[in-house]
């Protein structure tokens, strides 16, 4: 009979004890994400991000689990880091001295790991300071505006977002890993029992039939599985290893490997730069009151074609966009030929590298599409269906089966690693018998 997985996990003292620690860390940062900004005036606050969903703040307010719109201590999130973590992989590209402390190993890394965090805290000051100027300027939201609200405001922001970049990086060391996701991961589904229960009242009153409900259930259910499929598909190419002399003589036999190319190479970076720029012109004329934006924002309102086109288009552009950025061939095949390897057919260096961007450019197409569908699908089934008690977007979903999937590999290698631990243990055992009776 097999054994509950579950249960499997809380057997081993290492894995359980990283569990444990995980969720309370997060209870933590869900406790935080509760406690408001001293002076404010919640209910006005509420009132105005209302109309705020479909601009750049409603997006923000997603990461961060509703606690912009409640104006709490952990409104940022870990968006800083976030933000700070991208911005060092684009200059990466441009500039050769990043890209050579990514190269450095361990030493490299903790010098970028520790200039992330000074730019965090940057980005959270100057986002503290852009909040707060906003917040005075809702009208009854701040019960006394001035210099005091300002300081006080950007100070505890500052310190919330570094509190979580801290709480996301023992995650990431002590619990079970992916800190900074695991945070973002649980921001998102905070919404979704209050989302599902606004659904069923909906469903009771007659405000939604039951055909459309088991439509929306089904598209849920599809919806996932494919983001599942797809985030697990790759391309492998195949990498031969010759026969290698080492040592004193001895012989390493070749091996067979291959490379695998992700059809999803860039994962929900795209759907989240497509999304920073479509809501540019709702955010500008939410605060600037000008017929040209507002004749703007209107064209590409979430339920109008324009909308529709113009994301898919942004999609597949910053697919391939990030991709380039994220996946280098030229390094990669010169990786392979320092190690003797090489692809069957192709000769090393240059045309392997052109392979190589050949197929992850074929690769690519499809992976951009399906992103483009998968953030679009939802916007049709709810205009066709007229349901607007429940949203799932394409970046939500992306983010909770991605990070859902990593999160139970890394499970399942800990798993993995105990259990030959334990052949290792006995297998010692054994043999300080054997030697006993020798």
């Amino acid at each position: 009979m097999a054994s509950n997985p579950v249960a499997n996990l809380f057997r081993v003292p290492e894995l359980k004890e990283k569990i444990l620690f995980t969720l309370f860390i997060l209870l933590v940062y869900r406790i935080g994400a509760h406690i408001t900004v001293p002076g404010l005036d919640v209910g006005a606050l509420r009132e105005q991000f209302g109309q705020l969903q479909n601009t750049f703040f409603g997006i923000y307010d997603m990461f961060v689990g509703g606690g912009l719109s409640r104006a709490t201590v952990f409104a940022l999130g870990i968006m800083p880091y976030i933000s700070a973590s991208i911005m060092f992989q684009l200059l990466a590209a441009v500039f050769p001295t990043v890209e050579k402390m990514q190269k450095e190993g361990e030493e490299g890394r903790k010098k970028l790991t520790q200039w992330t965090r000074y730019v965090t805290i940057g980005l959270a000051v100057v986002q503290a300071y852009g909040y707060s100027a906003f917040l005075q300027a809702i009208p009854g939201a701040v019960r006394a505006p001035g210099f005091v609200f300002v300081f006080t405001t950007v100070l505890a922001l500052t310190v919330g977002a570094v509190f979580v970049m801290w709480l996301g990086e023992q995650i990431t060391e002590r619990g079970i890993g992916n800190g900074m996701s695991l945070l973002i991961f649980f921001s998102i589904i905070e919404s979704f029992p209050a989302a599902v229960g606004r659904t069923w009242e909906a469903f009771l009153l007659g405000e939604i039939g039951a055909f459309s409900l088991v439509m929306l259930l089904a598209v849920v259910v599809g919806v996932s599985a494919g983001v599942v499929a797809m985030t697990m598909a790759a391309r492998k190419i195949p990498v031969q290893i010759p026969r290698k002399v080492v040592g004193r003589g001895r012989i390493r036999e070749g091996q067979k490997s291959f490379i695998p190319l992700r059809v999803n190479s860039a994962g929900v970076m795209p759907i989240i730069f497509a999304q920073s720029f479509i809501v540019v012109p709702g955010t500008a004329a939410a605060f600037f009151d000008v017929p040209l934006l507002r004749s703007v924002a209107d064209l590409f309102q979430p339920q109008t074609w324009p909308y529709y086109l113009t994301y898919g288009l942004l999609i597949l552009f910053f697919t391939y966009f990030y991709t380039a950025i994220i996946f280098n061939p030229i390094d990669l095949a010169e990786n392979l030929k320092k190690q003797g390897a090489f692809i069957p057919g192709v000769k090393p260096g240059a045309r392997t590298a052109e392979y190589i961007d050949r197929v992850l450019t074929r690769v690519t197409l499809p992976g951009s599409i399906y992103l483009a569908l998968i953030a679009l699908i939802p916007f049709w089934i709810f205009d066709w269906f007229n349901i607007t008690t429940f949203f799932f977007g394409g970046t939500s979903l992306l983010i909770v089966v991605g990070v859902g999937l990593d999160t139970v590999q890394q499970a399942q290698q800990l798993l993995l690693l105990r259990h030959y631990d334990g052949f290792m243990k006995k297998g010692r055992v054994k043999m300080r018998g054997r030697q006993r009776y020798m």
